[in-house]
């Protein structure tokens, strides 16, 4: 039987091409459903994680999803969101970075994973996700917000910082695995 926290993740996955498809859907109603959706998926992002733990339901495959949901949910709206140009030309790069990050990230946790080491998200980078899914959720809505509340300028700021704490946050897990690359790049003769 499935676990709480596992379809919890799994729904996040399946948000996704929903999210996705109200980008092709003209008018303010769609920017809230998708706004909604988005919201839905990252406040599971907290439940299934705590529920998990606290219901000492962890698993092998619980562990290996819920990362590459919060990338794929992250990157495919901010992906949507640049191609549907409804981020400013400036916000491309927080977008990029973050994105980058994302790849680094994961390429070096599944190179230490073959080592069997494991890196632990560090709280900051907890924070940095929830910026992230806060700065994505003012984006969704975008400039379909109330006229007195610069909702899109809002979420770009946030986007901004969040791709700050994302460099921090980066360097700190590269920092933590690059003993082991140098390990292992001695023993292959890699300089």
């Amino acid at each position: 039987m499935t676990s709480l926290p596992n379809i919890l993740t799994y729904s996040r996955i399946l948000v996704i091409p929903l999210v996705m498809g109200t980008f092709y859907v003209d008018g303010v109603m769609a920017r809230y459903v998708a706004c909604g959706l988005f919201l839905a998926a990252a406040i599971t992002d907290f439940f299934d994680g705590y529920l998990a733990r606290s219901r000492n339901q962890t698993s092998t495959l619980g562990r290996f999803l819920d990362p590459i949901a919060d990338k794929l949910l992250v990157a495919s709206v901010l992906l949507m969101l640049a191609g549907f140009h409804r981020i400013s030309s400036w916000a491309y790069l927080p977008a990029a970075v973050i994105l980058c990050r994302e790849i680094l990230v994961s390429g070096l946790r599944e190179f230490l994973a073959e080592l069997r080491v494991s890196v632990p998200v560090s709280r900051l980078a907890k924070w940095k996700t929830a910026l992230q899914l806060a700065a994505l959720t003012w984006l969704l809505v975008g400039d379909a917000g109330p006229a007195a509340l610069p909702v899109r300028e809002i979420g770009e700021a946030g986007l901004w910082v969040a791709a700050a704490l994302t460099i921090f946050t980066g360097y700190d897990y590269f920092k933590a695995g690059v003993k082991h690359l140098r390990a292992d790049g001695e023993g292959a003769g890699v300089p």
